[in-house]
């Protein structure tokens, strides 16, 4: 008789956990997705994948988000969670795909890539990395690198804005690492 009262006392706490654990989801989904203000704190608004679709996703920085903010990703559990943690702090796009890629195939870290990004040294990052910048393809990339060293920030914008849409601008400003 014991034994079952145990266990009902065990089931029922279990009840409860799970009900704050997705009262916390919701407030942590809610507070990420309410956060547009494009600061590189730890998320930043961009267009999703489909450049036809008029939603925007807000992507994490994989620096400084928290593990409930990453939670907020469609698929993600406490594993990959650990394992986002693990390699901070990241420098490139291609050191996360390498480093997530350990764990899971290249179709998932597509996939997370839709909701993160790796902040930008204008003086540092490689191609790859900057293609994570909206509208920048190999081509342009290339000449961003070539255009080396920039002063700022503010000077790499000033090339940026050759190749891009002032709202493409707008949303990589996001993406930079400060200086």
């Amino acid at each position: 008789m014991r034994h079952l009262s145990l266990t009902l006392a065990k089931a029922a706490l279990i009840a409860v956990l799970a009900s704050a654990l997705v009262a916390c989801s919701n407030a942590a989904a809610s507070s990420v997705s309410s956060n547009t203000s494009g600061s590189i704190n730890s998320v930043a608004p961009t267009t999703t994948p489909n450049a036809n679709d008029e939603t925007s996703v807000t992507k994490l920085n994989l620096n400084t988000a928290s593990a409930d903010d990453f939670l907020t990703i469609p698929g993600m559990g406490n594993r990959m969670v650990r394992e986002f943690l693990e390699y901070r702090p990241y420098t490139s796009i291609v050191q996360f795909r390498r480093e997530i890629g350990k764990y899971v195939d290249t179709t998932q870290v597509a996939e997370y890539e839709q909701y993160v990004f790796v902040p930008v040294d204008v003086n540092q990052a490689d191609a790859e990395t900057l293609k994570q910048l909206p509208g920048v393809d190999d081509a342009i990339a290339a000449e961003l690198i070539a255009g080396r060293p920039y002063a700022s920030n503010d000077a790499f914008l000033t090339k940026l804005v050759t190749y891009v849409s002032a709202a493409q601008l707008d949303t990589a400003k996001s993406y930079l690492a400060t200086q």
